[in-house]
C-alpha cells in the first residue's frame, strides 16, 4: 500500500504563518483595531441611523442634471490626469529598463552612464509617486483655483510615477531575448521595445493602465472634496448640506463608473488576447 500524500512544505508554512500573526498581533493593537466595537449595541444604532439617511435617492431633474455635468468633469479628470501620467511614464520606464541598454550588450564604455540615468531616473518616480496626490491637488488648486485642472495635474505627477516603476518593471521581466538580438544585430532601442519586449508585455501594461485609469477616477472623486471639481465636490456639498439622498444618487453614480471601467479593462484584455 502506498503511503498517503505528505505537503513536505506545510510545516514551513504553518511556521512562517504564526511567525506573520506574531509580528502582525503588536501592529494591530497600536492601531487600536478592534473590530468587536461595530457590533456593540449603540455602534449599530448609530450606524443604521446614518445609512436611513441616504433613502430615498434623490432623483430631481435638477440634480441629475448637475450629477450629469460633474460626471463628465470626473471622466475627463481621469481620463487627462491618466494621458499626463502615461506622457511622464513611458520615457522613465524606459529609461529604468536594462533590457534596452546598449551598453550592456558586450564590452564598451559608456556603462555608468547609463546606471546613473536609471538611479536618476528611479529617484525621480519615486518623489512623483511619493506625495500623495491630495497634496499635489492642494497644491495646483492653489494656483489654477477651483477646477479639474488642479486634479488632472495632481493625478499626471502621482500617477506618473507610479506608471513608470510598474512599466520598467513589466519590460524587465519580459523575455528580453528578443529585444537583445535586435541591439546585438544593430537596431535602435525603439525598434528593439517594438519587436522585441512589447509582444510580450503589451497585454499586460494595457491592464494595468486602464486598472489605473479605474484608481483615477475613484482619486479624482477624493480630490473633489478640496476644490478640483466633479463628483467629490458635488458629494462634499450634499454632505455639508446634510441631503443623504444626493449623496446615495453620488455613490451609486460612482459605482456604476467602476463597474464600466471594469467591463473596459475586460474588454480590452480580451481583444489583447
Amino acid at each position: 500500500m502506498s503511503a498517503s500524500p505528505r505537503d513536505p512544505a506545510a510545516l514551513p508554512r504553518l511556521g512562517w504563518m504564526l511567525a506573520a500573526l506574531v509580528l502582525l498581533w503588536p501592529l494591530l493593537r497600536l492601531a487600536d483595531f478592534r473590530p468587536a466595537a461595530l457590533f456593540e449595541p449603540g455602534n449599530l444604532a448609530a450606524m443604521g441611523n446614518f445609512l436611513a439617511g441616504f433613502l430615498p435617492l434623490e432623483t430631481s431633474p435638477d440634480f441629475l442634471a448637475l450629477l450629469g455635468r460633474a460626471t463628465v468633469d470626473t471622466l475627463a479628470m481621469a481620463t487627462a490626469g491618466i494621458a499626463v501620467a502615461v506622457l511622464l511614464a513611458v520615457p522613465l520606464g524606459l529609461v529604468l529598463t536594462r533590457s534596452l541598454s546598449v551598453a550592456a550588450i558586450g564590452p564598451g564604455r559608456g556603462g555608468w552612464v547609463g546606471r546613473l540615468l536609471r538611479a536618476a531616473a528611479r529617484m525621480l518616480l519615486a518623489v512623483l509617486r511619493g506625495v500623495p496626490e491630495l497634496v499635489w491637488a492642494l497644491l495646483f488648486v492653489r494656483v489654477f483655483g477651483l477646477g479639474p485642472a488642479a486634479g488632472v495635474l495632481a493625478l499626471g505627477i502621482t500617477y506618473g510615477g507610479m506608471l513608470g516603476k510598474v512599466y520598467g518593471e513589466i519590460l524587465e521581466s519580459t523575455d528580453a531575448r528578443p529585444a537583445r538580438s535586435l541591439l546585438e544585430a544593430g537596431s535602435g532601442r525603439l525598434a528593439a521595445l517594438a519587436y522585441g519586449l512589447l509582444p510580450n508585455a503589451a497585454r499586460e501594461l494595457l491592464s494595468y493602465t486602464v486598472y489605473r485609469w479605474e484608481c483615477a477616477v475613484r482619486a479624482s472623486v477624493v480630490m473633489g472634496f478640496v476644490g478640483a471639481g466633479g463628483l467629490g465636490q458635488l458629494m462634499d456639498q450634499s454632505m455639508k448640506m446634510l441631503n443623504g439622498g444626493e449623496a446615495a444618487t453620488i455613490l451609486a453614480t460612482f459605482l456604476v463608473l467602476v463597474l464600466a471601467a471594469d467591463g473596459v479593462s475586460e474588454t480590452l484584455r480580451r481583444r489583447m488576447a
